[in-house]
């Protein structure tokens, strides 16, 4: 699924709702997560997930078409745990 049928199915089960509205608060959403997550900060959705950053340490990589060794510098990485609710939906266990 992409951001905008995402955004279709939310205005679909919301009829009240005009879909920029939809698309408007979609958007506010991510850019709140991508704000905290930015700052370093955690965020967690219960029963969904917890989004982090994680920083991977500078170091010698291989190009693997030439088999040249490279240096790849130290990142920041967003990572995603699932929740306990969603890999229990995931893997059909009953719900409690």
């Amino acid at each position: 699924m992409i951001k905008s049928e995402l955004v279709q199915r939310i205005a679909e089960r919301n009829p009240h709702l005009y879909q920029r509205d939809v698309e408007n608060i979609v958007n506010a959403i991510l850019d709140e997560i991508t704000n905290a997550l930015a700052r370093g900060d955690r965020v967690e959705l219960r029963g969904f997930g917890a989004f982090s950053v994680k920083r991977r340490d500078a170091r010698v990589g291989r190009n693997p078409r030439t088999g040249q060794h490279v240096s790849v510098d130290e990142k920041s990485v967003p990572f995603f745990k699932t929740g306990k609710e969603m890999r229990e939906r995931l893997n059909g266990e009953p719900s409690r």
